[in-house]
């Protein structure tokens, strides 16, 4: 059987200024795979995920996501059509809940408008006990639910990133994109991260996956684009992505792990 295409990227190219982040970039996500995006640092991943999300706007080229064009949409759009991500660096809401960093990522999936709140109808408080059994039930699926009363600020790196998974999986996402969710992790903490991602696709969510642990990738995508200068210089399943001469340079001239 042929796979199902999600995601499907054509000829993607992004500049800033003189500099070209992304070149000619195509790509396709088919559903329910873990996909890997890896490259060395200033590969354009994260440029990528920007255009994908819809904080940049592509200079050229187009991407089409579950058959609806999605350039030119604002992130919220994005968020609403199937979208969610984490970023490089951590983004909660420091001085919020576990809980309530999680609640927030509901708002796209929300109806309760101003008049509503104000006048605290009762669909409105419906809504509300909704979002908060919603966000109690995610903060159990990533392990965190001891500490939905704990400010982010005050949670440790791992379950920080997890938090982050968390609220990105509260908008319902079809496709849940994470910007190097390893990165500062223990093997202890790699490999539940590990263990939360499959458990994730084996819900029916698809992944797009940024991240410099090449062992991780390896591992667990079922395939593999290799970016190099922001140009897609291999594609394929991990054991062909790895003996690729051109990736195996791009990677110092090492052979990959």
């Amino acid at each position: 059987m042929q796979a199902e295409r999600l995601l499907e990227v054509r000829n993607i190219e992004k500049r800033f200024g003189g500099l070209t982040a992304l070149s000619d970039v195509s790509l396709t996500v088919n559903r329910g795979e873990i996909y890997g995006l890896i490259g060395p640092n200033g590969a354009g991943k994260t440029t990528l995920f920007n255009v994908l999300t819809g904080l940049y706007a592509p200079d050229l080229g187009a991407f089409e996501f579950a058959g609806s064009n999605l350039v030119g949409l604002k992130p919220y759009r994005v968020a609403e059509f199937g979208i969610a991500r984490t970023f490089q660096n951590i983004r909660l809401f420091g001085n919020m809940t576990a809980m309530e960093n999680v609640m927030v990522g509901r708002h796209v999936r929300t109806r309760a408008g101003a008049i509503g709140a104000i006048l605290r109808t009762r669909s409105t408080r419906a809504e509300e006990e909704a979002i908060r059994l919603r966000s109690r039930e995610l903060l159990a699926y990533v392990g965190l639910s001891q500490h939905g009363g704990m400010l982010s600020r005050n949670l440790s790196y791992g379950d920080q990133r997890r938090l982050e998974i968390a609220r990105a999986l509260a908008t319902e996402p079809k496709l849940l994109a994470l910007d190097e969710p390893a990165a500062g992790m223990n093997a202890t903490e790699t490999a539940e991260l590990r263990r939360l991602l499959e458990r994730i696709r084996t819900d029916g969510v698809t992944i797009l996956l940024i991240e410099h642990d090449v062992k991780l990738v390896m591992g667990l995508c079922n395939r593999v684009a290799v970016l190099d200068y922001g140009r897609k210089i291999a594609e394929g399943e991990p054991a062909v992505v790895r003996s690729d001469t051109e990736v195996i340079r791009a990677y110092l001239g090492g052979a990959l792990p």
